[in-house]
């Protein structure tokens, strides 16, 4: 009896768009796949908590999303009935059990990080992975472009096809891909523009139907306000030099900003942390976007009509980003 070719496909899907469609249908068509399981995730492990829709929204979007295409997609919730941190792991375990051939896929800007998976060794023992690359993101050529910790699993590699010294393979495949991103489709709803060639008819009613990802700014009200708790928030947690300002008078993405500086990475990167951990607690929103929090050398919190910024202070002095709103 033939073994089933299985890929799995994890992530948030909030929502899911056409980029998560095509790539599981390209993947599928070109290995030859027998299913695929889009694995919604609870909480991915260090990703930044920001607003969004909740897990049954999230799997209904999905559901919608597929719709068609049922007989090769398979959802499996179990990630989000586990609740907690959702690792691959724990998932790929529950499949090796039925003794199939499994395919991991992620995407580049994982693979970039996944030595940083837990037991990443062990995921590579169990599953071939797939690495997909969208247009204008190169794969890596050159094994010096591979995870430190991960090149040294390799036996042989000719750019396409890395063949591990466990047998297992990582395959790399360059998509043909509509350019959108969750955080875009978020994005475009929540300024009221048009998303219908982003996802599935049926996602895109949904979201209409459901008002999913409202601006933040139905809940704050008064930033003026808000702005002024932020900035004491700043204060109250070491941050240095904490420089509000009123943009309603200017061009500027937002109507206010923040600046503050911290003694270190990890302490920029906690003052972003404090901030909307206590934005939450008195506002109950999370932000509707964040940049920069892993690096901490300069990161952007977006709440719609206030946007914070907390650099590493050299990095603040090098980008003088005052001087935009001072002349």
């Amino acid at each position: 009896m033939s073994r089933n070719k299985v890929g799995i496909f994890g992530g948030t899907f909030d929502p899911f768009h056409f980029g998560h469609l095509n790539s599981m249908l390209s993947i599928a068509d070109f290995f030859e796949l027998d299913q695929i399981k889009a694995v919604p995730s609870n909480t991915t492990p260090g990703r930044i908590q920001t607003q969004g829709s909740s897990p049954e929204h999230r799997i209904e979007m999905l559901r919608l999303g597929i719709k068609g295409n049922e007989h090769l997609i398979e959802i499996d919730t179990q990630e989000i009935e586990r609740g907690g941190v959702s690792y691959s792991i724990d998932t790929i375990k529950s499949y090796a059990k039925a003794d199939d051939d499994l395919f991991l896929i992620i995407g580049m800007d994982q693979f970039s990080k996944f030595d940083k998976w837990k037991n990443f060794e062990e995921i590579l023992g169990l599953v071939d992975l797939v690495v997909t690359s969208r247009p204008g993101t190169e794969l890596p050529y050159s094994l010096e472009d591979w995870p430190a910790a991960v090149r040294g699993l390799v036996g042989d590699f000719d750019a396409k096809e890395a063949v591990l010294k466990n047998g297992q393979s990582i395959y790399f495949y360059q998509l043909e891909d509509v350019p959108v991103s969750s955080t875009e489709v978020r994005k475009k709803v929540r300024l009221g523009q048009d998303v219908q060639t982003l996802v599935p008819s049926g996602v895109e009613e949904y979201l209409r139907t459901n008002k999913l990802y409202e601006s933040v700014q139905t809940h704050i009200g008064d930033f003026e306000k808000f702005t002024k708790f932020c900035e004491d928030v700043l204060n109250q947690n070491g941050g240095i030099q904490v420089k509000s300002y009123d943009l309603r008078h200017k061009e500027a993405p937002s109507e206010f900003t923040l600046i503050a500086s911290g003694t270190s990475t990890r302490h920029t990167s906690a003052l972003a942390d404090h901030l909307t951990k206590e934005v939450k607690k008195q506002y109950g929103v999370w932000p509707e976007h964040i940049e920069g929090q892993g690096e901490g050398r300069w990161v952007v919190v977006d709440y719609g009509a206030l946007i914070v910024h907390t650099f590493y202070d050299f990095v603040r002095q090098e980008y003088r980003l005052e001087n935009l709103w001072t002349k």
